[in-house]
């Protein structure tokens, strides 16, 4: 009963207030990690680790072609790279991840069912080292990839707005996270 509490609370606190994100930025000159192949064309721009009571949820990496402007990010190439440091159930990611989605638009109960459907056909269950890449194609939509292969594409831009705005949006439950990815520029956005 006790493991599997922790499990819930780990799968449910995937982006919560209570987690706490750490940076690491690569600075010009620094080396980045290497980009994945979906990733190939992008450079990776910041990196922060999102914990729950000190436990290592994911590394989280902000991937784009130039430097992401706060208020117009929608509208740029960019990637999102979730990389989970424990095992978590791709249906709790795609609820929670619907739950954030909501802290910055109504959505209706039906588009709700079709969004969530559409997540749980794209994050599996994951275990410690798996990836999740999330392609971020203005007006177009976004595509979701799992350790490197392409596992869903969302030809929706409302929804990919919304996605990416789990950590981008000013109405992020993660503030200091979204400072962190988007740097200065995020202050008063």
């Amino acid at each position: 009963m006790q493991r599997r509490r922790v499990c819930q609370l780990g799968a449910a606190a995937i982006t919560s207030t209570l987690l706490t994100p750490q940076l690491s930025l690569a600075g010009p000159g620094e080396a980045a990690s290497a980009a994945p192949p979906e990733l190939a064309n992008l450079r990776q721009l910041a990196q922060a680790q999102m914990r729950f009571f000190g436990l290592l949820i994911y590394d989280i990496r902000l991937w784009a072609k130039d430097a992401v402007d706060a208020q117009n990010w929608p509208q740029q190439v960019l990637a999102l790279e979730l990389e989970y440091a424990r095992s978590l159930s791709g249906t709790e990611i795609a609820k929670r991840s619907l739950t954030e989605m909501r802290r910055q638009s109504e959505i209706g109960s039906e588009q709700a069912q079709r969004w969530l459907a559409e997540m749980e056909a794209a994050f599996p269950d994951v275990k410690a080292g798996d990836r999740i890449s999330g392609l971020n194609e203005p007006g177009a939509g976004i595509n979701f990839f799992v350790n490197g292969r392409l596992q869903r594409s969302i030809k929706d831009p409302v929804f990919s707005r919304l996605f990416m705005g789990i950590w981008l949006a000013p109405q992020t439950s993660e503030p200091k996270l979204r400072k962190q990815l988007l740097g200065s520029a995020a202050g008063g956005a």
